[in-house]
């Protein structure tokens, strides 16, 4: 039986919330939960057996390089505390190629995980500019986690 996951993204503009549901149906045969980050609190990261959060890359606070503001103030406020107590986790990340910290978003999401004890069970899934093309490259990545998943179950 395939692990349960849960993801957990931020999306403004569409982009991460157009990848999430691309996503959604390679995972379809795992036992998959969604939830916005602006809706989720710390005890949703107890949720799935697998942890996926997902965000795009923002200029947050006029900085360039950041997480969305709606997961920046779960991860930073909300979740500041938790403890992920080993669980596995994956990532992914939009960006833009017209800024210096394009994908950066990937940085701060493994900063996360790795100061609240969680592990990495994938390589991040980096959507560069707009993800409307990119649909084959989500679904590789997807069916490649499960992969990585069934091997471990």
């Amino acid at each position: 039986m395939p692990p349960s996951i849960h993801l957990i993204y931020a999306s403004s503009s569409g982009h991460t919330e157009y990848v999430v549901e691309v996503l959604r149906n390679v995972l379809a045969s795992a036992a998959l939960t969604v939830q916005r980050a602006e809706e989720a609190q710390a005890s949703d990261f107890e949720n799935g057996d697998v942890l996926i959060l997902g965000c795009g890359t923002w200029n947050t606070g006029g900085s360039e390089g950041q997480l969305n503001m709606h997961m920046d103030a779960l991860l930073r406020g909300r979740a500041k505390d938790i403890d992920l107590g080993g669980k596995p986790c994956a990532i992914i990340a939009l960006g833009d190629d017209r800024y210096r910290y394009t994908c950066r978003a990937t940085e701060h999401l493994m900063q996360f995980i790795l100061q609240h004890n969680g592990t990495t069970c994938a390589t991040p899934l980096l959507i560069v500019n707009e993800p409307y093309g990119q649909e084959e490259k989500v679904r590789k990545w997807g069916e490649k986690l499960l992969s990585v998943l069934a091997k471990t179950a």
